[in-house]
């Protein structure tokens, strides 16, 4: 267990039995057979979302067949310290709030103009976005549906907005909170599925976005978390090549907290001499500079004005209790 994800499930049981937020939710919950402190009662899973937005998410999720991991009944993780729940707890207050939205993207994308709706008016991000068509060739499960959250490429969040030179354009944000992984080789899959094949049509075209002159071999990708932004980037130039909701350029924009060193160690092997760092290490692999962009939590919530939007005030207080970290 990496040091951060140590120090988060204390901190996150410290919270839950002593904060308002966690009243009546305070005893120890079952996760994966074993009770534990940093965990709520099953019953009582959706306490894990900040209150204002609680029903608003779970509506959206259950609206669009979005799969909560490792929730049950279409309530979200019990499990505090859960990365996906995380993310709607920082992200979702901005959902239907377009210029605090603008406001808090604008570091990252200075031209940043207007925020527009993906799949519903009013709403101004969308989560577990998967993309309008099975651009990656993933095998189809369930009956032939495709699912968001689960079993497909999904972005954590994604953004589609219109700039100041009016080139409109995707963001898929890829999400992490107390996610550490070990240098295991995720080529074959547990079913004896040799992922290789399904991605190597689209790494072998010309046009594709990775950098593979300083590649040592494509095998060095199937390594978390570098097997995820491979997909990511992927996913991100199929949508740009299809135009998908009028978007001229679609990017990756990668959000994790500067506090967890543990989640930055360069997991596979052949890749370490490029870089010191998981994000230094895709950003040189990345074509285009501007399709691929890394932000650390702390930076990109500790410079929000919160002052100027009161209607996130409480939001704020929440966060900063829940996750006190992002202060820096």
């Amino acid at each position: 267990m990496g040091r951060f994800l140590k120090a988060e499930k204390e901190r996150q049981t410290k919270v839950k039995r002593t904060s308002p937020y966690f009243a009546g939710a305070r005893e120890d919950g079952i996760y994966r057979g074993k009770s534990r402190p940093f965990c709520l009662p099953d019953s009582q899973a959706e306490v894990n979302l900040f209150q204002e937005i609680r029903q608003a998410a779970i509506d959206y999720f259950t609206r669009h067949e979005i799969k909560w991991h490792h929730g049950e009944n279409r309530m979200p993780s019990n499990h505090l310290c859960d990365s996906q729940v995380s993310c709607v707890n920082f992200l979702f207050p901005f959902a239907d709030k377009h210029d605090a939205l603008v406001e808090l993207f604008r570091p990252i994308f200075p031209t940043i103009q207007r925020v527009l709706p993906m799949e519903e008016e009013g709403m101004y991000l969308s989560f577990e976005w998967i993309g309008k068509a099975n651009y990656l060739n993933e095998k189809v499960r369930h009956g032939g549906k495709r699912t968001r959250g689960a079993n497909f490429t999904s972005a954590d969040a994604a953004l589609l907005f219109e700039r100041k030179d009016g080139i409109c354009q995707i963001a898929l944000i890829e999400w992490k909170y107390t996610e550490q992984y070990r240098g295991t080789s995720l080529k074959v899959s547990r079913r004896g599925t040799d992922r290789t094949r399904i991605y190597a049509p689209l790494y072998e075209r010309e046009d594709c976005p990775l950098n593979k002159a300083l590649l040592p071999c494509f095998n060095a990708l199937f390594y978390e978390p570098f097997y995820q932004l491979m997909r990511q980037q992927l996913l991100a130039h199929e949508m740009e090549c299809a135009r998908e909701l009028g978007a001229d350029i679609v990017s990756v924009l990668h959000i994790a907290p500067a506090s967890n060193h543990d989640f930055q160690k360069v997991t596979s092997p052949a890749l370490g001499p490029l870089a010191a760092s998981v994000t230094e290490v895709w950003k040189r692999l990345v074509h285009s500079k501007d399709r691929f962009a890394s932000v650390t939590t702390e930076e990109l919530f500790g410079r929000f004005p919160v002052k100027d939007f009161s209607e996130l005030k409480q939001w704020w207080s929440y966060i900063k209790e829940r996750y006190s970290w992002v202060l820096g």
